[in-house]
């Protein structure tokens, strides 16, 4: 292990069904908020999977505050937290107690711990009478947030999000976003929409696997809407359909 802090990338290469989904990527990531930017199968949620440890790269290393996150050890699985946009992907255990103390059974914590830790986390940020709720019971926002608890309980340093707004009405958003400004972890966010990045310190726009723009929010942002607009108002129609929809939650 070294000292060194954040997400470092060298060379990585990923390559899935036939294509290359991250091709020779290198980039050191060490901003407070991050987000990711790109048209669907530029490689957004690839990028974020490796970062966590959930796709080994073909090629090139991955590094995480030094840890190799595709190692599986406790300490590099612990040490980021990984949101899936569907929250189905991700719950588990009947009970919210029970769902944000399952990582830490895992690793060995006694249950009774666990959960006297997951009703701690949830006292802490006001919801202590969900403990008992059956998940299944929940609205979808409040799905998703026994899902970051559930990450959270463990103590990671880093936190990748994959679209955590996607599906939730404003006023859900809004209140989940105000969480997440909040929280002390560096966080790297995969968006579709500017408002996903309010307030973030860098964007990387990626396509066909590689970095197209990486820097402060306001410019990537804007040339990424930018080439949106061209593509929706491009005369091919044989890209142009595919194109027009990604870029329909942009200017839209």
């Amino acid at each position: 292990m070294t000292d060194q802090t954040g997400i470092l990338l060298t060379d990585v290469t990923v390559r899935r069904g036939g294509r290359t989904a991250l091709d020779a990527v290198s980039v050191a990531l060490t901003e407070p908020r991050i987000g990711l930017v790109g048209r669907n199968g530029s490689g957004k949620s690839t990028l974020a999977r490796v970062v966590k440890g959930l796709l080994t790269p073909d090629a090139g290393q991955v590094r995480v505050h030094g840890l190799d996150p595709a190692a599986r050890t406790r300490e590099s699985v612990g040490c980021v937290g990984f949101l899936f946009q569907n929250s189905d992907h991700q719950i588990l255990c009947p009970t919210v107690a029970e769902e944000i103390a399952f990582g830490l059974v895992e690793f060995g914590t006694r249950r009774a711990e666990a959960e006297d830790r997951a009703r701690a986390l949830l006292a802490e940020h006001g919801v202590a009478d969900w403990a008992a709720r059956p998940v299944a019971a929940l609205s979808e926002g409040q799905r998703r947030l026994v899902c970051l608890f559930a990450v959270l309980v463990m103590a990671p340093r880093v936190l990748v999000l994959d679209e955590p707004y996607a599906g939730l009405d404003i006023p859900t958003r809004l209140r989940l976003a105000r969480f997440i400004a909040g929280l002390p972890q560096q966080v790297l966010v995969i968006g579709h929409d500017a408002e996903d990045f309010a307030g973030f310190d860098r964007i990387l726009w990626l396509e066909a696997g590689r970095i197209e723009q990486d820097g402060p929010p306001d410019a990537v942002l804007a040339a990424f809407v930018a080439a949106m607009h061209r593509l929706a108002a491009g005369p091919d129609e044989d890209a142009g359909g595919a194109d027009r929809e990604a870029a329909a939650s942009w200017v839209a």
